[in-house]
């Protein structure tokens, strides 16, 4: 099932403590075909400075889960905040 505009996920700390996160966008690379899903905190009060977090992810196949993987390399990381900035450059444009 893919993700979906204003989803919302749990993602566990490295302690264990559940975290909810609405998920801003998904996106895939056709180069690598690796998946990608950037989100904020649902908590995430109006007037704070916006913190994105982003994983590489992969569904399950038998359920709607997903397997999120942080992202290591200095390459991967690059490209995406390249997208992430692509994205929020355009949605300034629009306002």
């Amino acid at each position: 099932m893919p993700l979906e505009e204003k989803e919302r996920i749990i993602i566990p700390d490295e302690n264990g403590e559940e975290h909810l996160f609405e998920v801003l966008f998904t996106f895939d690379v056709d180069e690598t075909a690796q998946s990608y899903v950037a989100v904020v905190p649902a908590e995430q009060k109006e007037d704070e400075e916006v913190e994105v977090f982003a994983f590489r992810y992969e569904e399950k196949q038998n359920d709607d889960d997903l397997a999120l993987y942080h992202i290591e390399s200095e390459e991967e990381w690059d490209m995406v905040e390249e997208v992430l900035n692509t994205i929020a450059e355009n949605e300034d444009l629009q306002e």
